[in-house]
Parts: C-alpha cells; structure tokens; sequence
C-alpha cells in the first residue's frame, strides 16, 4: 500500500476512495448490518481501496458503531466518516474515526444557488464562513481532511473557485467536486478541473488532492470520472457495482479495468488488485437484494459470455477477437460461450467434445440442423438436450469428457 500522509503523490497515481458503505447504502434495497458492512469493507481492503468511507456518523447509533467497529478491524485502507458543515455532526465524526490508523473527516456543504437558497436558505458569503470554519475544526481533530463542494458542477464556476480556495486555506487536504445530481457531460466535468487547478494555484503548489464524484443519472458517471482524471483529479469516489442515490455513483470496477485495459491513454497506476473485481461484486450482491444487471459491464454474467456464431467462432480460433480484456484479469472464471439460436458450427462443436463427442463434418452438419430447430424452440440449452440430440451409434462412441480444469 503506497503511503497517504499528505495524500501527496507523484503526478500519474490515482487513490479510489470507494463509498459503497455511505453513498452506495443509500441506495434503496443496499441497507446494510454493521457485519454486514464489516464484510464488505474487509473486501474492499482485499481488494486494494485507499480509502474507504464507512458511513455518516451522524446519521444514527448504526451508522457510527458500524464506522467505529470498521476503524478497529480494517488497516490498510483510510476511514473517511462523512459529516455536514456543522460543529455536531464533525465532532461525531471525529469521534467514530478515532481508532483508525488513519483516520479522514470528509464535510460537505452546498455551494450551488439552488442549494444554497432554496435547501440551507444561507447568503454566499456565509457558506462561505461555514465552509472554512468547518473545516479548521476538522483539521484540529484529524490531520486528513477532505471537503466537498455540494452540486458543484451546477454552482456558478467563480463562486465554486472562491470556495474551493476557502477550504484549502482552512486546511482541506482533499477537495472533491461531486457531480451529486448526474448533470454534467464529460466535457464540461473535465474543465471544470482544469479551471480549478489553474485558478487556485494552492492546489497545485501544496499536493491538495482533487477528487471526483459522480453520479449516474444520465449514464455519464464513468465518463466524467475518467474524464477529471485526465483533467487533474488523482482521487475518484465510486462504489462497488455502481450502488448509489437513484441511478447510482459510478462504478469502482469500470474505472479500474478502464485505467488498466486503456493504460496507452490514461498511464494511471493504482492500487487495486484487478483479480479482485468479480469477488467484491458478489460478496456486495450477497449482502444486499439485488445482484448487477446481467449485462453489467466487467462484473455482469453476461460480460464473458458470447452466443452470436460469429463472436463464438473467433473467440475459438482467439479470445482477442472479441474480449479486450481476459476473465481472469478481473477475476471471472472463465469466458461462457451460450449455445443458443444465435450459435454456430464452431461452437457446437466445441461444446460436443467437451462432453466427450467427436463428430465428422457431416454428422455436425445434421446435429446442427436439430440443434437449431430446438434452440428456436428453448430459450435455454443444456448439456443433456445436445446429448439427445445424438444417434445413439454417435454416443456409444463417447471418450472421456474434457474437464472443467483443461476447459
């Protein structure tokens, strides 16, 4: 694990600060048990996460015992407890950290017109006081402390600056700027970074830390995180599986097999551990009610499984064909070839042998006929529905089945 004092690191490392414990819970159908999200978080430290915000102390006695009990089990990921711009809510997060060897306050407070006059109903300059008020009291708890500038992609830009160089003066050592409502488009996010660093040079002179967070709305949170990265950001706050408000934070798992598969455009070391992808998925959709969608990039079942004759084909004469990354890289198995009406001569093939069937060309020929006209019939084909598919002078010639280990 690289070393997080100061957050300071050199320019092409990037820290993944995973709040599937906070944002992600929010999500309906995500409420977790305190062991549940001690599970949860001793996967994510398997997993290789710098930082992991465990919950919102102030939300209820839950929620700070459950931040608690984490800070005392989990050691090699930062705790980050959440806490608003107000004296109670830092000082209870300060209170649920302090048995983590490292430990982070991360205060948000809204810097948007629409937040500031309608949600807090306070002037500018006084969310500017809160601001940096908040945040000195943070710092004189811990020496970590991120802020985050609420709505900040919908905040008038001078005024988001201004803020963002309170907080720094107050002693932030992290500044995040959330996309909390899933409105910005890739390009807009990005400059909006670029802008940040070169209006507060603090940023840039005292290793502060930028970091994105995004939310789903328009299905845009990948890209937006990838594009602040690109555009200075060396943190990015996502969960596992995408699990967030509404349509969700962007996806942990994208941004790492991005940065990874990508690392031509991106040159982005981290430190997670790639193989550990898929198990963290599904010790999350255990814990929770629902598991990803089928067609989830990375993590989905569908993400190795190929039916189309024409994807099946080359993926047999070779997997570059058609996956741009291998399943064991992210931890999945194997690549799933479904045999279905969209399946061809190759893969039915591939599959008869691997039940122990060697066929001539014109035996295929004939099975695949009855193959097709049955998959027009089935949704699902298993093993024992090709094997009946066979003459019995076809099987009484079966050899030994290829196992699962040599597949």
């Amino acid at each position: 694990m690289l070393p997080l004092a100061g957050m300071r690191m050199s320019s092409n490392h990037l820290f993944f600060f995973d709040t599937t414990l906070r944002d992600g819970e929010q999500s309906p159908g995500c409420s977790m048990t305190t062991q549940e999200k001690l599970t949860m978080a001793h996967a994510l430290e398997d997993l290789g996460v710098d930082i992991i915000e465990a919950g919102f102390a102030m939300a209820s006695e839950g929620d700070f015992a459950a931040i608690a009990t984490i800070t005392q089990a989990i050691r090699k990921p930062r705790i980050a407890s959440l806490a608003r711009a107000k004296k109670e809510d830092i000082e209870m997060a300060a209170r649920s950290v302090q048995f983590a060897d490292r430990a982070r306050i991360h205060v948000f407070l809204a810097s948007s017109d629409l937040h500031l006059e309608y949600k807090l109903k306070i002037s500018r300059q006084e969310a500017l006081d809160q601001a940096a008020e908040s945040v000195r009291l943070a710092r004189s708890l811990v020496d970590d402390v991120e802020f985050s500038p609420e709505d900040a992609t919908r905040s008038n830009r001078d005024y988001l600056v201004e803020m963002v160089r309170v907080a720094v003066e107050a002693g932030a050592t992290t500044i995040n700027m959330p996309d909390t409502v899933g409105y910005s488009t890739p390009d807009e996010y990005g400059q909006m970074f670029a802008e940040v660093r070169a209006r507060v040079p603090a940023v840039d002179e005292q290793g502060i830390i930028l970091s994105s967070h995004c939310h789903d709305d328009l299905g845009l949170a990948v890209a937006n995180s990838l594009a602040a990265v690109e555009n200075g950001a060396r943190q990015v706050e996502c969960t596992i599986n995408g699990i967030g408000e509404r349509a969700g934070n962007a996806a942990l798992e994208e941004i790492a097999a991005a940065l990874f598969v990508r690392g031509d455009r991106y040159g982005i070391s981290t430190n997670i551990k790639l193989e550990n992808l898929y198990p963290a998925s599904q010790v999350l959709g255990q814990i929770i009610t629902f598991k990803p969608s089928p067609n989830k990039a990375i993590v989905g079942d569908n993400a190795f499984a190929h039916e189309s004759g024409i994807h099946q084909h080359g993926m047999l004469a070779n997997p570059l064909c058609y996956e741009i990354m291998t399943p064991a890289l992210v931890g999945v198995a194997k690549t799933n070839l479904v045999l279905g009406k969209h399946s061809g001569r190759a893969a039915l093939r591939h599959r008869l042998e691997h039940l122990g069937f060697a066929l001539t060309r014109d035996e295929l020929q004939h099975i695949y006929y009855s193959f097709v006209a049955l998959a027009d019939r089935k949704k699902n084909i298993y093993d024992q529905d090709l094997i009946g598919l066979l003459p019995d002078q076809i099987r009484e010639r079966r050899h030994e089945p290829v196992s699962a280990e040599q597949n």
